[in-house]
């Protein structure tokens, strides 16, 4: 009886584990970099926004800013996850330092909440009326922009023509 209880109690723990980790790196980040529709940087992958080669650079650059100026949150959230994994992995988790681990992992993806909405917003600037009409259509039909890594849908590796994403 008492094995079955343990098995059950790591399961559970596991499971809450998961849980924390998928929902702090689940908030706005996607698996790729926002490839689709044919082109490869955030808002290049709505189709129909018609963007010209100086739009796509600017939307470009801005995303390898973007990228750059997050790199340390992204590796500090890494690390904090993996030592709240090993908080709740303890024979008998300390609740003070999880809840601790927990606000710290907050706190890093408060700042890179704040400096996602500064990119999206310096790359809504770039496009035309026109073309944040045609965003704000496409988006309504796939429940809204920036799911990905910035600002596009985060379709995922593979996806890019030839595999040349910018950020890989």
């Amino acid at each position: 009886m008492k094995k079955t209880t343990k098995w059950t109690m790591t399961a559970m723990v596991l499971l809450f584990v998961a849980a924390i980790a998928s929902s702090a790196f689940g908030f706005g980040w996607g698996r790729g970099p926002g490839c689709g529709g044919g082109s490869c940087a955030g808002f290049l992958g709505y189709p129909g926004l018609n963007l010209t080669a100086d739009q796509k650079a600017q939307l470009e650059a801005l995303r390898a800013e973007q990228l750059k100026a997050t790199e340390s949150l992204r590796t500090q959230m890494l690390a904090k996850r993996d030592a709240l994994r090993a908080l709740w992995l303890e024979a008998t988790p300390d609740q003070a330092k999880i809840q601790a681990a927990q606000n710290e992992m907050r706190t890093l993806r408060d700042q890179l909440q704040e400096i996602n909405t500064s990119f999206r917003l310096e790359g809504l600037k770039i496009l035309t009326p026109e073309q944040k009409e045609q965003l704000k259509t496409n988006a309504a039909g796939r429940g809204g922009f920036g799911r990905g890594r910035g600002f596009g849908p985060g379709a995922g590796p593979g996806t890019c023509p030839g595999g040349n994403c910018p950020g890989r």
